[in-house]
């Protein structure tokens, strides 16, 4: 575990080089991969990885502020933002802003997460001005009208029926509620029915104003990009809207801090009329800062990552069970959750739910085997190098690195640190984690017979 005092040394480092102007971060070869960043002086963050050899770049925006920052009533603002900062500005409309983007072949969109919010355009190389400009104009000069507000309150309340309409990914907020209650963590990402309709224009301006701060923000550019000059052109767009007025402001540090998750072995069903039963059965994991996160990542591949991982070789594979069947895991500030997630017929619940827990139990006291382990890292070490493949892969992995860690890590030293996980590192952390008394989500057509054995997946 990250000890309290290593905790507050790398904060006070952070803070201390956040008055640093301009640092090169990791040095590529002959410029390739060189990551740079630029704190302006009202607590602005800026990172570029340059790739000369593309004729593409992206360009995002990160904010500090996610959906486990909002309070019961204010839930489902943080995405509910996210569409508004879409409608317009001082200088464009809705329409102007997608179409601006369009005309020249670029994509544009964002992501609202539990911890963090992301907006992003990616465009050629040569149009990425254009993609600063407009990207800055709506993070900084949202109108977020009375009229756009009511407009979008329809779309969100239709995103949140499509999300129920979809048992295998509503299954996942059922099992962040099971774990972790009714808290910032534990709440859906895109708000209740209840919430978003009552919320008001002012409690989303004022969500806005607080946490749009220039200090909250990381600026994120990879591919043909010269770093100087995407500094000059975010400087001008941000000054340009007033955003840039504290000399004195530094950015704000990494989260940090305790959560205590839920007690074991709760379940909670939602019996709905599906062709499928939607499972999760999983248990506390690690906060993205632990260092036994390298360990974890091995043994989830191993288990439950790909076609060759025991939970798919066990329930597919073996006796033809489940057609989706995945270990995952995620990583919060301060928490994190395991989970093992299956689709399968509901008269197989009961089969399903024993074979993974029996592979849970059996890997939490047996481990992995040195074999199993191996092919994990290679995997692992593989996908990780063909997930950068493009610059809006590289983009997001360097915002969220200075957002969520405050440093930046190259490819080889990523692989460097998957390489170095021991077969003893990895039964350890499956002893700890696995070993824990799991909780349980499900949703699917239960007879009350068959919901009330699920107790039996937890004992």
């Amino acid at each position: 575990m990250t000890s309290r005092s290593s905790v507050t040394t790398a904060r006070a480092s952070f803070e201390a080089r956040a008055v640093a102007r301009t640092q090169t971060l990791l040095k590529g070869s002959n410029g390739v991969g060189t990551v740079r960043r630029t704190v302006l002086p009202g607590g602005l963050r800026i990172v570029t990885e340059t790739l000369p050899s593309v004729r593409s770049a992206t360009f995002g925006i990160w904010a500090n502020v996610g959906s486990r920052d909002e309070t019961p009533t204010l839930n489902g603002a943080t995405h509910y933002l996210e569409h508004l900062l879409f409608k317009g500005t001082d200088r464009r409309s809705a329409l102007d802003i997608s179409s601006a983007i369009d005309a020249v072949g670029g994509e544009m969109n964002a992501f609202t997460a539990k911890e963090y919010t992301c907006y992003y355009a990616r465009v050629l190389d040569t149009d990425l001005p254009l993609a600063i400009d407009v990207v800055c104009d709506m993070l900084t000069g949202s109108l977020i009208a009375p009229e756009d507000v009511d407009a979008e309150r329809g779309v969100i309340l239709e995103e949140i029926a499509m999300t129920e309409d979809d048992p295998g990914d509503c299954v996942h907020d059922l099992f962040a509620h099971t774990m972790l209650g009714d808290t910032p963590l534990g709440r859906p990402v895109l708000g209740t029915v209840d919430t978003i309709n009552a919320l008001s224009r002012g409690q989303i301006a004022r969500f806005y104003k607080k946490h749009y701060d220039p200090t909250h923000l990381v600026v994120a550019a990879a591919g043909n990009v010269d770093h100087a000059t995407v500094v000059r052109q975010v400087r001008r767009a941000f000054e340009r809207a007033g955003a840039l007025t504290r000399t004195d402001a530094v950015p704000v540090a990494p989260r940090e801090g305790s959560r205590t998750l839920r007690t074991a072995g709760r379940v909670e069903v939602l019996n709905r009329k599906t062709e499928q039963a939607h499972v999760v059965l999983g248990m506390p994991g690690l906060a993205r800062t632990d260092e036994r996160r390298w360990a974890l990542g091995v043994l989830n591949t191993a288990l439950g990552g790909g076609m060759s991982s025991r939970l798919f070789q066990e329930v597919r594979e073996k006796r033809g069970l489940a057609y989706s069947v995945y270990s995952y895991t995620s990583g919060f500030a301060d928490c994190g959750l395991f989970g093992v997630y299956a689709g399968c017929r509901p008269s197989q619940v009961h089969d399903v739910l024993k074979i993974c827990r029996d592979e849970l139990d059996r890997v939490a006291s047996d481990g992995l085997s040195d074999e199993e382990i191996g092919r994990a890292i290679g995997q692992l070490s593989g996908s990780t190098v063909l997930g950068l493949e493009d610059t809006g892969a590289l983009m997001n992995r360097i915002g969220k690195s200075e957002l969520c860690w405050g440093e930046q890590l190259s490819v080889d030293d990523l692989l460097s640190r998957m390489a170095q996980v021991t077969p003893d590192d990895v039964r350890a952390v499956a002893g700890e984690v696995l070993g824990q008394r799991p909780s349980l989500s499900v949703i699917g057509p239960l007879k009350d017979k068959q919901a009330g054995r699920l107790d039996e997946a937890v004992s």
